[in-house]
């Protein structure tokens, strides 16, 4: 394959603790790219493995080395992070960005291409007919997407299988928040973009790079950094709140006044404790978005580099 100074597709794979499955990617990918007949660079992003995996990037980097680039972060950042560092790095007028675990299988590649130029879409999503996940993830993925399409103001289909034009990736690339979420990013841009049914495999390594506590994290700071709900939350919670306390109140006021009811030492730590839970729960919500505000206001960066190769 003859490597042009801008290739058509650059394939951006975000890598941690894929040691494994590594080497039958990109040999997949570069045999897939052959056998379409378009040029193609590929951006490995190292996301601070623990495993062996680096020094089989630096192998690949010698076999592969025209249209390799490889990247070490200090440490892992998350999925979404490290592909935005290797968006920043890759040239194509189209990207790809996949999974390392061969769930995306390279030979998939070809049907998103297929897509593009039928619909001239600026964002192709491979989607998924049915999803070689445990039972527990694919109902936590069915519960996001239909969340995102009924809080978030976007689609509710999507994956890390994704072709994006180029224009769409330089809109991508300005931001610098410490949090990352791509598909976030890529909705506020982009028109509606197009769908094509692709494979999902069985993950060969048998372990998620997403334990329960990252997954959590990631939830946890899509909502507090893309959207407003907890706001919403606190200003409806704290109504709510109001309302149950003013009946309680309505309610001992007028056992004092037709039945000579003490009011009680119960009734007043009720009153107490109530309120003051709505009050340190919406002040631990503030707290989180002012937290937030620091962080980007001390331009803290969304991942730092170790090395390029």
């Amino acid at each position: 394959m003859a490597i042009t100074e801008k290739p058509e597709y650059s394939v951006i794979i975000p890598v941690f603790n894929s040691s494994s499955t590594i080497t039958k990617l990109i040999e997949g990918i570069s045999e897939t790219f052959d056998e379409l007949g378009y040029s193609f660079d590929i951006v490995l992003v190292d996301d601070g493995s623990t495993d062996n995996v680096w020094e089989i990037i630096l192998e690949l980097k010698q076999r592969f080395k025209p249209f390799l680039t490889a990247i070490r972060l200090k440490r892992n950042y998350g999925q979404h992070n490290a592909t935005f560092c290797g968006l920043t790095f890759g040239r194509g007028k189209f990207v790809i960005t996949m999974d390392d675990d061969l769930q995306h299988p390279p030979s998939e590649i070809k049907k998103l291409i297929e897509k593009q130029l039928e619909s001239n879409a600026e964002m192709v999503y491979g989607v998924f007919e049915n999803k070689e996940h445990s039972r527990f993830r694919n109902l936590g993925s069915r519960l996001f997407r239909h969340s995102a399409g009924k809080y978030f103001g976007r689609p509710s289909q999507g994956s890390a299988f994704r072709l994006i034009n180029r224009e769409l990736v330089d809109k991508v690339i300005q931001h610098s928040l410490n949090f990352m979420f791509i598909d976030e990013l890529l909705y506020w841009y982009a028109e509606e973009p197009a769908y094509a049914a692709v494979e999902h495999r069985k993950r060969e390594s048998n372990k998620s790079g997403y334990s329960k506590r990252k997954l959590f994290k990631l939830i946890t700071g899509l909502v507090i950094n893309y959207t407003n709900v907890p706001l919403k939350f606190m200003v409806y919670g704290g109504f709510f709140g109001s309302m149950v306390t003013a009946v309680i109140a309505v309610y001992y006021i007028i056992l004092k006044f037709f039945f000579n009811v003490p009011m009680g030492y119960t009734s007043i730590i009720v009153g107490i404790m109530f309120s003051t839970s709505i009050i340190l729960f919406s002040l631990g919500i503030i707290g989180e978005y002012l937290s937030r505000i620091y962080l980007a206001q001390n331009k803290k960066p969304p991942y730092t580099i170790r090395k390029i190769l």
